[in-house]
């Protein structure tokens, strides 16, 4: 267990993508990380397949120092959390404090919006691929890799490589 006493925080909304939020989350918990689900509301959110989560706190209510890293699940869900300076403040924090922060799919719109991207490699959906130039990031077509505290992942079937990448980041 590679991640006994991490801390990470895992965003959470209505839409999310079912795998890019379960995998991932599942694979840090095997490695002994203590995963805080956050959202906007303590309610349960449903995923793109209708799979059902429910978060443990609120974003305005943890901080940067709460947590070694935060994980940004894709799916729907980033384009609503990228509207809540909670979220985003949160994202910036842990970035601004050289944690890792983890994006798969759709998730690098929450980053544009907490101002992480300029001057970094990038990776996600097809459909963010100008969003995610426009914010100044060179777009890289890997499956997943690391490019200084950022973890990025391209798409579900990339998740095994962006969970290896993840692990990895945080070990170090």
């Amino acid at each position: 267990m590679k991640l006994v006493g991490k801390r990470i925080a895992y965003l959470l909304e209505e839409g999310f993508e079912d795998l890019e939020f379960y995998v991932p989350l599942m694979r840090l918990q095997e490695e002994g990380a203590q995963v805080t689900v956050v959202s906007t509301k303590l309610t349960t959110f449903r995923g793109k397949t209708c799979l059902e989560a429910k978060p443990d706190v609120l974003a305005k209510d943890v901080g940067p120092d709460d947590f070694d890293a935060i994980v940004v699940p894709g799916g729907w869900a980033p384009d609503k959390l990228r509207r809540y300076p909670a979220v985003t403040g949160l994202v910036r924090g842990l970035y601004d404090q050289g944690k890792i922060v983890g994006a798969i799919c759709h998730a690098g719109l929450v980053l544009i919006s907490a101002g992480v991207v300029r001057g970094h490699k990038v990776t996600g959906s097809e459909g963010i691929k100008d969003d995610l130039i426009n914010a100044g990031g060179e777009w890289v077509d890997q499956p997943a890799f690391r490019d200084s505290n950022l973890v990025w992942g391209r798409v579900v079937k990339d998740i095994p490589d962006f969970c290896r990448e993840l692990v990895q980041a945080l070990s170090e």
